[in-house]
């Protein structure tokens, strides 16, 4: 209420008493309606009278509201526990052993990380006590993931999820980092491993190893295993020996024999391949200079040279192409093969070779050693040798011919009156190196004749064959066979293949 309310608020209850008192007055002095003694407004009461006291009017009270307050107390809190149960992970969730109930996701990450960092190992013994933390030796967990997955796993508002099993998590350590932070704490618990490896013995043509030894140090696995198994606990410190324990070689000698035994496998069939045939293979000395065994990581693997590859594929063409050859047969009359005496090869010329020692060094890596090149072909011909022999017993010759033209012609003692040979169409069946040959002579008589050499057998038991015994040839003097010199039986004897045809007249 402002202040000129309260004045005519005053004014009012003033006027209200000046009539009272007026009204009074003529009760006492005189009757009703006279005025002439009626006291005014300007004029004060007596002094006798009662001093009246005004103020201004009091507001009225207000209503206390305390259990509204209250209650609106109680329901923000419900809504901020409501709120806080949708983004925190349940009471009594550890993960790895390290305490995250009542936390959000974001906060129980950096809690993990933390406590894994922050854990300190002393090593005892040769460790001379010195203390390193996990951060120092690579400690490493995947604190992230692991708070997201224990927060959707057991958040706050599910009640049953409340003080539950511990969540695994896998801690590590990076072994690089872990073993540069012992060899400088504890440098004589440390003496390297010698590795196994593979290299090319000359001598031998092959693959051989050379051995591995072990070493020393403090043991990394087993101190990770003692972290884990300490935080997993909830601590943050342990003991841990800084005394040396034996070191295995990362590449051990049955890894070096693996490869050594696959290298040497590979090298008797290495080469560059026109189907299934090796046209161009690959010496062993040379294969070496393409790859190294090299180890990495504790692995053995092959790294081959392109630049090395490259110079025999450059030699390759004058290894690939050639002309045509024909292929030559000996044919009867009716064309029938009886002998081929060349086979025909295709020509061929070699095709696009630039990727082909990035192919190959591919390969050689994933320990192959056939390499197919593509080659364009030039088909061959064949040359066909239609031969026979002809024996004429009058003139007492034998004459070579093929394809209708002499080749070479002799003088011959074929069998004499008594003995003669046989006139007739015949063919070669048989070929002997050199035979004792025995014949009856028209008494009944039997006469061997040893070591006859270079017999070729064309009708039962008559044929050409070398005669060392006489030199009347143009003569008849055997007992059916047809005598030659010996240098000429033998090349009637390589001429003439199984199947040739033998015409012997008159």
């Amino acid at each position: 209420m402002f202040v000129t309310d309260l004045i005519s608020a005053q004014d009012a209850k003033t006027e209200k008493l000046t009539e009272a008192t007026a009204s009074g007055d003529q009760l006492q002095n005189g009757a009703p309606g006279d005025s002439g003694n009626a006291p005014t407004d300007s004029q004060p009461p007596s002094s006798g009278d009662r001093e009246l006291a005004w103020a201004p009017n009091e507001p009225a009270p207000k209503k206390k509201r305390l259990g509204l307050w209250i209650g609106l107390g109680v329901g923000a809190l419900a809504l901020g526990a409501g709120a806080a149960s949708m983004i925190l992970i349940a009471p009594g969730t550890t993960v790895a052993g390290i305490p995250v109930g009542w936390l959000t996701p974001g906060a129980a990450a950096e809690t993990i990380q933390a406590h894994v960092a922050e854990t300190e190992v002393t090593l005892t013994g040769a460790g001379d006590d010195i203390v390193l933390t996990g951060a120092d030796l690579g400690a490493a967990i995947d604190a992230t993931a692991l708070a997201d997955a224990a927060f959707a796993e057991r958040p706050l508002w599910n009640v049953t999820a409340w003080m539950g099993d511990p969540v695994a998590g896998d801690i590590t350590l990076d072994p690089a980092t872990a073993e540069s932070a012992l060899r400088e704490a504890v440098p004589s618990s440390f003496e390297d491993p010698v590795d196994a490896g593979v290299v090319f013995d000359a001598a031998g043509g092959g693959y051989a190893i050379t051995p591995s030894a072990p070493g020393t140090g403090v043991d990394v696995d087993g101190l990770t295993a003692a972290i884990v198994a300490t935080i997993a606990d909830g601590g943050k410190t342990l003991e841990f020996s800084g005394d040396p324990a034996e070191a295995a070689p990362a590449v051990t000698d049955e890894d070096a024999t693996t490869v050594a035994t696959s290298l040497n496998t590979m090298l008797g069939s290495i080469g560059f391949y026109i189907g299934e045939e090796r046209t161009v293979p690959v010496d062993p000395a040379t294969a070496s200079t393409w790859i190294s065994v090299v180890e990495e990581e504790g692995e053995l693997s092959v790294v081959a040279d392109e630049a090395a590859i490259q110079a025999t594929i450059d030699a390759l063409p004058a290894a690939v192409n050639r002309e045509p050859v024909n292929a030559t047969n000996i044919v009867d009359s009716g064309g029938e093969i009886l002998r081929t005496v060349a086979e025909g090869a295709n020509g061929r010329t070699i095709g696009d070779t630039s990727s082909l020692a990035s192919d190959v060094a591919a390969k050689l890596e994933a320990g192959e050693g056939v390499f197919p090149i593509e080659v364009t072909e030039t088909p061959f011909e064949s040359v066909n040798l239609v031969r026979k022999i002809d024996v004429d017993l009058s003139s007492q010759t034998a004459t070579l011919i093929e394809n209708g033209a002499v080749v070479r012609s002799w003088a011959i003692s074929s069998g004499k009156s008594a003995t003669p040979t046989d006139t007739g169409n015949f063919r070669v069946y048989a070929h002997v190196r050199e035979q004792t040959m025995k014949s009856r002579e028209p008494d009944g008589s039997i006469t061997e004749t040893p070591n006859v050499p270079w017999v070729t057998y064309f009708n039962g038991d008559e044929g050409f064959h070398g005669t060392y015994w006489h030199n009347d040839f143009g003569n008849p003097r055997s007992h059916g066979c047809v005598n030659m010199p010996i240098d000429v039986a033998k090349y009637v004897y390589e001429w003439s293949p199984v199947g040739l045809e033998v015409s012997v007249h008159y």
